[in-house]
């Protein structure tokens, strides 16, 4: 397999650049996500680094890089393929491990004991996705390790929701939602655009064409994906307004996010 490198790029307050090394093939940059008025710019290969935008939706910060240099470290240690019985023996030492994390939730009660299990639930799920992209790393199982992130992520998100009551809980729950809306939608945008570019490289031109418009209309569907899950969200927080203060709210969420 190729070494290349692939480049994270900040822009805003904390503008700067970060190179990791990478093992893999590599695509042209293309995709640039706003978060809350900053910028990322992500270079466009088989494993795109999610940027968590975190529940609260905060802004972009050196935190975030810290989490991206984790996973992009953490996703080239996956991209080793392992041997036949070294999968065998990580895929029973992962459910070694859930068995003894969910037997230590028993301390606990309510809801940090529901937390605690569906935490430890998202943990072997996402190991066991892990552990199959190790095997076959294909684009398709690295897919399967973004979207169980996702759901292990928002399982966690939303039962901490549940120690919330009234409007707020309901916020909580929209903007785990958002999040995991869009880990999705830019898991499966970016399968589809590799899966393209992977064919296309084989073919004509024509073939080659057809790539790019399927690339742009699985960005195009990705944004409409989040799109709508921000305005949910929106919506969801002028229910702490009334009358014309509610309707005002809802004015501006509808220009904010391009609704008629």
């Amino acid at each position: 397999m190729t070494n290349v490198l692939l480049m994270l790029e900040v822009i805003g307050a904390n503008k700067g650049a970060l190179t990791v090394p990478w093992q893999g093939v590599m695509f042209k940059a293309e995709r640039q996500a706003k978060i809350n008025g900053s910028q990322a710019l992500l270079a466009n290969e088989p494993f795109l680094i999610p940027l968590h935008r975190g529940i609260a939706m905060n802004n972009f910060n050196i935190k975030t890089l810290a989490v991206a240099i984790a996973l992009a470290f953490s996703a080239g240690a996956m991209a080793q393929n392992v041997t036949k019985t070294e999968y065998s023996a990580n895929k029973d030492k992962i459910s070694a491990e859930y068995k003894t994390a969910k037997a230590g939730c028993a301390s606990l009660s309510g809801n940090a004991k529901d937390i605690c299990v569906i935490e430890a639930k998202g943990k072997e799920d996402v190991a066991k996705a892990e552990l199959e992209a190790s095997y076959k790393p294909t684009t398709k199982n690295f897919y399967e390790v973004r979207v169980a992130k996702a759901e292990a992520d928002y399982g966690v998100a939303k039962e901490k929701c549940d120690d919330l009551s009234g409007n707020t809980k309901d916020i909580c729950v929209k903007e785990a939602k958002a999040v995991q809306t869009t880990a999705k939608a830019e898991a499966k945008a970016q399968l589809k655009t590799t899966d393209a570019n992977a064919t296309a490289n084989e073919k004509s031109a024509e073939a080659q064409s057809k790539a790019n418009d399927t690339s742009k209309q699985a960005r195009k569907d990705a944004t409409a994906d989040e799109i709508d899950a921000g305005y949910a969200v929106a919506k969801e927080k002028c229910d702490t307004f009334a009358g014309g203060a509610k309707d005002t709210c809802l004015d501006q969420a509808k220009k904010r996010f391009g609704k008629s």
